[in-house]
């Protein structure tokens, strides 16, 4: 903790030039950004998700001064109108492009109090207080969506809150909304999905369920970085229909992040998270003596947490390599984990005095992304090395070669303009994200950290997605699955040779999809969705689903 508190006290010292709030990781915004970054307008470093508002903005300024066709310029008027109130220049900031989204007739900090009104810039605002050294911009969360077909029939109603903004060298958010759902077949929702997973509250009637989603943080930054502490999803590495590395599969977390860039061409990252290890630590759990109430007992679970890092490089135009590591450790806080420029493996050897049964579950990836090195084209590969022995890596009877590997690419403006194509293929070998220790396995609340469909799996996907007016988005989806069952911890550990990839075959999964939204307005959106699906289980008749999901909602 010392090492992080020095790291603190020399940011504070450093002169302020914008504060962070980072912007929700689904937001369609990204979406636009990395299809501006396929064209090679601007250069884009989404790794690692969410990025902040300020960032945003920047790229967005970059692009008034790029060829756009009518469409994406009307699209970034509008995401201006998001964008550039919430986030002035700030004090030694440079200033914004003069275009048609920064008037120059405006000042640079104009003050402002919006309330169920537009400000400043166009955008409808339920309140908006604006002024050089203060914002703040408080949203509600409302949510409708009617879902039918099998296995599951159901309404779902959302409320809550998003209230973010800055208050002179710090950035702040809270995000909070309220699910409930009436229907059947809720108990089905957090199975084998790529959808985040949510932690039920309790309520004895089947057909009724609810859940929430919290959100929050505070960021202090400086010219080149900044710092924050939170609760939130962070994202690593590209995936179509599922990220290796880091997802949002599971549900979100506290952590500590710090995000630093000391040259442009070479930008840093480390988090240290909060995990939920959903194993009762039956030492520390005990009786309460209240005579029985609620059972009598204070339940403990075994601590967990997780450490990562990684670095990215862009050695030249639209190439960023980047290589990165985690630990996932627990029974205690570790202060050496908390050293963001810690080697995390080998430190962990030598506290584990290299007993196995001490230790903690280290993992290492790599991305190589290349942006319109072929015209209009993003060509992206992930690698995940949970447990690999280099000395035997092509000897079929000593190897452990226990990786995931992703491997992609799409192409925009391919037979009409805003049209983009893409495919994508995606393999994670038997035993990946699990542990000797069940406390350390590579999940939060028993949710994959990594790719939605675990481990002994692979998945082909193709996809297309076109706007054929502005901020209405349409997309189709084909995926084909085979899954395989995740073998013992002594398959795992003592089997020689491993067993091979896709052994105890499972079933094979395809899945249809067709999705549309539209932004009618900033942060209202009108969205649907059909999907088919058939699986095809080994010794066991094939079953086929199929649902559609329409609904509205202001706010994500």
């Amino acid at each position: 903790m010392k090492g992080f508190i020095a790291i603190l006290l020399l940011t504070i010292s450093l002169q302020v030039t914008g504060q962070t709030v980072w912007e929700n990781h689904n937001a369609p915004v990204y979406g636009y950004l990395s299809r501006m970054a396929m064209k090679g307008h601007i250069e884009l470093n989404d790794i690692i998700l969410p990025i902040n508002r300020g960032k945003i903005l920047e790229h967005l300024d970059t692009l008034q001064t790029k060829q756009l066709s009518a469409i994406e310029k009307k699209e970034l008027g509008f995401y201006f109108q998001e964008y550039r109130a919430a986030l002035n220049p700030f004090p030694g900031a440079p200033p914004l492009t003069k275009g048609k989204n920064n008037p120059s007739s405006l000042s640079p900090h104009p003050s402002s109090l919006s309330i169920l009104k537009k400000d400043p810039f166009g955008r409808f605002r339920f309140l908006g207080v604006s002024n050089k050294d203060f914002k703040l911009f408080i949203d509600p969360i409302i949510g409708m969506q009617q879902t039918v077909g099998t296995p599951s029939q159901y309404r779902t109603l959302s409320n809550g809150i998003n209230l973010w903004g800055q208050a002179g060298r710090l950035g702040f958010q809270l995000y909070y909304r309220d699910f409930g759902l009436t229907g059947s077949g809720l108990k089905l929702l957090n199975q084998e999905n790529p959808n985040t997973a949510f932690i039920e509250l309790f309520n004895v009637d089947p057909n009724k369920l609810n859940h929430n989603e919290v959100k929050a943080h505070m960021s202090y930054s400086w010219k080149n970085g900044s710092i924050s502490i939170g609760k939130d999803h962070l994202l690593w590495g590209y995936g179509e229909s599922g990220k290796i590395v880091l997802s949002d599969r599971a549900p979100s977390f506290p952590y500590l992040r710090l995000d630093y860039q000391p040259l442009k061409w070479m930008s840093f990252n480390y988090t240290h998270a909060w995990l939920n290890s959903n194993i009762l630590d039956t030492i520390r759990t005990y009786r309460t003596g209240t005579s029985g109430v609620i059972g009598d007992i204070r339940i403990r679970y075994i601590p967990k947490f997780m450490a990562t890092h990684s670095v990215s490089f862009l050695p030249i135009k639209g190439l960023t390599l980047s290589v990165g590591e985690s630990m996932v450790y627990s029974d205690k806080l570790d202060i050496g984990f908390l050293i963001p420029v810690m080697f995390f493996k080998p430190y962990d050897n030598n506290r584990s005095n290299y007993v196995i049964n001490a230790g903690s579950n280290a993992q290492f990836f790599f991305q190589a992304s290349a942006r319109n090195l072929i015209k209009n084209t993003h060509f992206y590969s992930t690698v995940f090395i949970d447990e690999i022995r280099l000395s035997s890596i092509f000897n079929s009877q000593k190897a452990r070669n226990q990786l995931g590997i992703t491997a992609g690419m799409s192409m925009t403006d391919c037979l009409l303009p805003y049209l983009t194509i893409g495919a994508e293929y995606t393999r994670v070998n038997p035993f990946v994200y699990n542990n000797l220790i069940p406390a350390q396995n590579y999940s939060q609340y028993n949710y994959s950290l990594g790719d939605w469909m675990g481990n002994n799996f692979d998945r082909a996907v193709f996809m297309m997605k076109y706007t054929p007016i502005p901020k209405l988005r349409l997309e189709m989806r084909l995926q084909k699955i085979r899954k395989a069952g995740p073998g013992t911890l002594l398959q795992q550990y003592e089997a020689e040779p491993q067993p091979p990839f896709l052994f105890d075959f499972q079933k094979n999964r395809t899945d249809m999809s067709f999705n549309v939204q539209y932004e009618w307005l900033n942060n209202l959106y009108l969205f649907g969705r059909l999907l088919s699906t058939k699986q095809s289980p080994v010794n066991a008749i094939s079953t086929k689903y199929r649902q559609l999901n329409i609904g509205l909602s202001y706010g994500l």
